[in-house]
């Protein structure tokens, strides 16, 4: 008789019951149900690149893990420390927010980064023409005080995160709310208060000329997972924190893989296809969690965003300032028609 590594024995065990648990869940019409409101909360502190320690392993050590444990529960400790709102330089956190504010992970991740492919976890490297654009970036980020509202990013003036940065892990306001309806996907993001209404029939996208910040999405289910691409990106957002990253191209494309694992999980994959940015596919991964008494209420961003007021006018005060000493700080430059990101929708 010819045993089986046990490896193997344990994967396929893992599939299977994740296979059964999907066909036991399934929506009144027969569709795979993955409805809930989840987070990625426990992804928080995860890179999205791997270190490169770690080489291609995908996770952590027993002993490293512990590590990552130890720390969360010293920063959660520190959380309910009924003098939370202690000075600033003093919080680990180091992000100028109050800790009350920021969330934590419930079971840390055991990844030791969100890319998962290529097999060292690193973002693959960029086309001349993605390195053109992004140089052409970080020169626009080095040009002085900021003159208007347009040059600040997308999270900034509470715009959009794009389809990435809407579910990859932030300090908060990482919820996901799933639902489903005979034909449609509808996947709401907290931050900042997206929600994209998936048509899962066959359809073409929509013409060359519509382009929009989270692209134009169309679904479909390869057994239980739910596939999701995106074309007709606007080029204004990045596959990164807050929707930075590398700008995508025209050319972009999404794809999006959700399978339920457990009651109260669902795997989410995101590919990133860019042949005009990126040498060549990659792919990211992360687990959207259920959590107790988590609800997404109104990110009302917009209408809260003193912060972006307020930089333009320490700006306009610091060349006051440096005008009255005879000092004049880097003068104000507003982006101008010849930028390389398209200027529409302003």
């Amino acid at each position: 008789m010819k045993l089986l590594p046990v490896s193997f024995v344990v994967g396929a065990a893992s599939l299977c019951a994740v296979s059964a648990l999907a066909a036991a869940k399934r929506t009144p019409w027969g569709d795979p149900d993955l409805q809930g409101t989840y987070t990625t909360d426990n992804s928080i502190g995860v890179p999205l690149e791997r270190p490169t320690q770690f080489g291609t392993r995908a996770e952590l050590t027993d002993e490293e893990y512990a590590t990552r444990v130890s720390a969360n529960e010293t920063q959660v400790a520190k959380d309910k420390n009924p003098l939370p709102e202690s000075e600033f330089a003093e919080d680990s956190a180091a992000n100028n927010a109050p800790r009350h504010w920021l969330e934590r992970p419930a079971k840390p991740s055991r990844a030791t980064s969100l890319v998962v492919d290529p097999p060292d976890g690193r973002i693959p490297a960029l086309t001349p023409e993605g390195d053109k654009l992004a140089a052409a970036r970080r020169a626009q980020r080095t040009r002085g005080l900021p003159a208007s509202y347009r040059d600040f990013s997308n999270y900034d003036r509470c715009i959009s995160r794009g389809v990435a940065g809407s579910v990859l892990p932030a300090i908060y306001g990482n919820g996901t709310k799933i639902v489903q309806a005979p034909g449609y996907v509808v996947i709401q993001n907290e931050m900042i208060h997206e929600s994209r209404v998936i048509p899962l029939a066959a359809r073409a996208h929509v013409g060359d000329g519509v382009r929009e910040w989270m692209g134009d999405s169309r679904g479909h289910f390869e057994g239980d997972t739910l596939v999701i691409e995106t074309t007709n990106l606007n080029q204004r957002t990045g596959v990164g924190g807050f929707g930075n990253g590398a700008i995508q191209s025209k050319d972009a494309k999404l794809v999006e893989r959700l399978t339920r694992v457990d009651a109260q999980t669902v795997r989410y994959q995101l590919t990133v296809d860019d042949p005009t940015i990126y040498t060549r596919p990659w792919t990211l991964q992360l687990n959207l969690d259920t959590k107790p008494g988590y609800e997404i209420y109104e990110y009302a961003c917009h209408e809260g965003n003193y912060g972006l007021a307020n930089m333009l006018s320490a700006a306009r005060a610091q060349e006051r300032a440096g005008a009255a000493q005879g000092t004049s700080p880097p003068p104000a430059v507003q982006r101008g028609p010849n930028a390389s990101v398209p200027s529409g929708g302003e």
